[in-house]
């Protein structure tokens, strides 16, 4: 809703790291009287300020939602966005859990009292499904009437309101609506006993909390492999074929697994088969993910070299797997497989990269200590690519599989992951 000080993170240009795109977020808490942190405000600083539009918020909620840094932006602590009017009415939002956004609405300048009225549907849609909304003072103003019933949060800048100004505004607020006021731009000790003391109990500036810059770096799919997989949802597809696209790009599975497992998007369950969040995402929020995955996505057709690895590797695990163990358990092979380059495709170590997901034991056991069934697969998964003799041979005697069951199953996951290009 506000601009940052112009002294505050400077906007950045993301840098590239391996074939992992890094995007820059800042954050900065809100507190509560007691200092405890009740939620934080995002900037995109992979723009600049005069570049915010619809289409940047989109980015912006994608790389939260996606995020694979080492630490994660916000927990389960409020997200407070930086709205634009034309991105209110977009489908991103339906990919977050509303209680835990608050979307920031800008004033609407000159034209507030012609415009307040057209866009008061949108915002009680909103409030409706459950999103909380935050204004900054000039809702507190008689063209804005309509809108100060939804609001949830008023934001009261100390760096433009002069202190008789803010008394009348904080004892207005008090008389005309239940919003919790958030002084924002405190910088001084002085600046937050004024405040406090005439009863504001949420506070955001540099007396708390400079921005910090989170680098969140993104595992982008092929735009080829998002294509078909918005023309399988179009087309109403079964979730087996919705399965076997999404299978076929470990930037996709990945972000799919990150999504659906994020405090954003609110499930109370955990979620550790593409199948399962096929089934629980239903078709409507399915395409709404990948339409916005588009966005952010890399241009060319084929997936990185990485992530065909993963691909092939996943599938002839899942397909050695299948020669023991049902389907269901069979789909954890895949697993392990098409995220075992994870540490490399997005540049940090492989226990980082395997907390970002909810995966089960065996498969965490798997990818970070090679042990247990899924831990001997991945080890001769390995030995065919490298032609590693003796570690093939062990395995493969462990496992109890025969030279030519391997090496068919082989031939099979690299025909299986060449469709894709076809």
């Amino acid at each position: 809703m506000t601009s940052p000080h112009p002294h505050e993170t400077p906007n950045a240009t993301p840098p590239s790291c391996g074939s992992s795109p890094v995007a820059m977020i800042a954050r900065q808490a809100i507190v509560n009287a007691q200092h405890m942190v009740v939620g934080y405000e995002l900037f995109n600083r992979s723009r600049t300020a005069a570049t915010h539009t619809a289409a940047t918020d989109v980015i912006l909620v994608f790389n939260a939602l996606s995020h694979a840094g080492s630490e994660e932006l916000v927990g389960k602590k409020l997200i407070f966005v930086n709205c634009t009017h034309e991105s209110l009415s977009g489908g991103h939002l339906e990919l977050l859990d509303p209680d835990k956004v608050v979307l920031e609405i800008p004033a609407l300048g000159h034209a507030a009292s012609e415009e307040v009225a057209m866009r008061t549907p949108i915002l009680s849609g909103l409030r409706e499904r459950g999103f909380h909304l935050a204004f900054n003072h000039t809702v507190l103003q008689s063209a804005y009437a309509p809108w100060l019933p939804l609001a949830d949060y008023i934001k009261l800048d100390l760096s433009v309101l002069a202190p008789d100004q803010l008394a009348v505004l904080i004892s207005y607020a008090g008389r005309h609506c239940e919003a919790e006021l958030i002084a924002e731009k405190v910088e001084t000790a002085q600046q937050y006993d004024m405040v406090s003391s005439q009863g504001v109990q949420l506070f955001q500036g540099y007396w708390f909390a400079r921005p910090s810059l989170v680098e969140t770096k993104l595992l982008a799919p092929a735009q080829a492999s998002i294509i078909e997989l918005i023309n399988q949802v179009r087309n109403q597809s079964s979730t087996d074929e919705i399965e076997e696209v999404l299978k076929k790009d470990a930037g996709l599975a990945f972000n799919l697994m990150r999504l659906i497992n994020s405090a954003g998007f609110g499930l109370n369950r955990e979620i550790t088969s593409f199948r399962q969040a096929v089934m629980l995402m239903g078709l409507k929020k399915l395409f709404r993910w990948a339409a916005l995955l588009l966005t952010a996505s890399r241009s060319g057709g084929a997936p990185s070299s990485l992530g065909q690895t993963a691909v092939v590797r996943g599938r002839l695990m899942e397909l050695l797997a299948l020669e023991t163990l049902p389907p269901e358990e069979a789909d954890q092979a895949f697993v392990v497989g098409i995220f075992s380059l994870l540490d490399v495709m997005l540049s940090m170590p492989m226990d980082a990269a395997v907390g970002l997901l909810n995966v089960p034991e065996p498969v965490a056991a798997a990818l970070l200590r090679r042990e247990g069934f899924l831990g001997d697969l991945l080890t001769l998964a390995e030995a065919c690519e490298s032609s590693d003799d003796a570690a093939f041979d062990r395995t493969a005697g462990l496992l109890h599989l025969s030279s030519q069951q391997i090496n068919f199953a082989h031939l099979q996951a690299l025909a299986w992951a060449d469709q894709l290009t076809d």
